[in-house]
């Protein structure tokens, strides 16, 4: 099989990496994002997750690691720790595959390990450190680590960098950086906020903007009704039909989460739970549980769509709709991933239908179902019910105008009217019929 990774400039050694790994075909960010790095460009990248940003910038920064200068060479930051564990991961990956395990270097530094030993550590110089931007900072601060020597600087998922609070410490770094530094900054979205940070620190960035489909081929998405129903109630029936690998049930907060996992185990269903209120020991054990597949079912909050992946899931359940479309984009990307099929199942109620229509707007295609007996069944969507209200309101309306008013107000008189605007009624409903046959 052909390797269009070919097309690129990269040593022997990082072929070799890609034949390994068995890319084949680069992903479309990849395709514009790698030459930009291999040019020392510094990049803004705005891709949806799993769109393949994190070899993006991995393979083009390993093709420059000079082994023979022991100093930083690369920064990769994220805004979790467990986001820059999984960076990590695929970082020994590359170097294993590559066959250098004792020749390049790279740390990990992340809060919830001791720091006494992690400065023992540094006392020699890695290549190449990966960390959340407030330990690196700690670090640099007491004298641990250098990051003038860096060469490129790795922001990922800037945009929760900033939401999270993050950006600050960046910009701390930043600041202690070498002014030329190669800045490659990766968000989904680049809010107003984010782009004054960039033109604080980018001079002439390649952009390049993805335009994802909003969901791919593979992937449904199914709207069922809460109709007051309770929504462990709901998730139940939901989990009688569906068996799926792995399925992320979404809620708007750590309480929400913590109340309907709780409900959800006392009804007898095997459920983790993520979100940022876990001390770091705990979610550390909650990943590798989820990794070893004892749960067939998280009950997580939006920290999981955006700062954590987690591999094989089949299944999205929003137990709640979020306020903002991208949240629901975020999600949703969790699942039908690499070709692989999805199923987004959200619960709506009447004050979900602005963000429904607001993503209809933007080509998503729902279908309206329910389960009735233990089944799936179709239902007609909420609009097509309002549009055959309104449809028989303005053929009251029509009737209205028709019936003959007396002038004289006599006892029944409105009932006897009512009775000839039904009569006139049904006249205009006979009349259309035939006019359609």
């Amino acid at each position: 099989m052909d390797n269009h990774f070919n097309q690129f400039t990269f040593k022997p050694v990082m072929q070799d990496v890609i034949d390994k790994l068995k890319f084949h075909e680069p992903t479309p960010i990849q395709k514009q994002v790698i030459p930009a790095i291999l040019t020392g460009t510094s990049v803004i990248g705005q891709s949806h997750t799993g769109s393949g940003k994190t070899h993006a910038y991995l393979l083009p920064l390993f093709n420059q690691l000079d082994a023979d200068k022991r100093e930083i060479q690369f920064v990769m930051t994220a805004p979790t720790r467990e986001l820059a564990m999984q960076i990590h991961e695929e970082v020994k990956q590359i170097i294993d595959h590559a066959g250098m395990s004792k020749t390049w270097i790279a740390k990990l530094l992340v809060g919830g390990t001791d720091r006494q030993k992690m400065m023992e550590k540094l006392k020699e110089p890695p290549h190449i450190i990966i960390g959340t931007p407030g330990r690196i900072l700690d670090l640099v601060k007491e004298g641990a680590i250098s990051i003038y020597t860096a060469s490129a600087f790795v922001i990922d998922e800037a945009d929760l960098m900033l939401d999270l609070g993050f950006i600050h410490d960046v910009d701390q770094l930043l600041v202690r950086a070498k002014k030329d530094i190669q800045i490659l900054a990766f968000s989904a979205t680049i809010p107003q906020q984010l782009e004054h940070f960039y033109r604080k620190y980018l001079e002439n960035p390649q952009r390049i903007r993805m335009n994802d489909k909003l969901s791919p081929e593979t992937m449904e998405h199914l709207l069922v009704p809460r109709r007051h129903r309770d929504a462990s109630d709901v998730i139940m029936d939901i989990s009688k039909t569906i068996h799926p690998y792995l399925a992320i049930i979404f809620t708007n907060g750590k309480e929400a989460a913590d109340t309907l996992a709780l409900s959800l185990l006392q009804k007898g269903l095997n459920v983790g739970i993520m979100h940022g209120g876990l001390s770091p020991r705990e979610r550390k054990r909650t990943l590798k549980e989820i990794q070893n597949l004892r749960y067939q079912y998280i009950v997580a909050t939006d920290l999981a769509s955006r700062g954590i992946d987690i591999k094989g899931v089949s299944h999205i359940i929003n137990a709640q709709l979020p306020k903002e479309e991208d949240f629901y984009v975020h999600r949703a990307g969790r699942t039908a991933r690499a070709g692989l099929e999805g199923t987004v199942i959200s619960l709506y109620d009447d004050q979900d239908i602005r963000l429904i229509e607001k993503l209809k707007h933007k080509g998503l295609a729902f279908r309206f179902r329910d389960i009735k007996n233990g089944e799936w069944k179709e239902i007609k969507s909420w609009n097509e019910r309002n549009s055959r209200g309104k449809k028989s309101s303005s053929t009251d309306a029509e009737a209205w105008k028709k019936v003959k008013k007396s002038k004289e107000v006599k006892p029944g008189y409105k009932k006897k009217m009512k009775k000839q605007q039904e009569k006139i009624k049904k006249q205009m409903v006979q009349k259309s019929t035939k006019k359609r046959k």
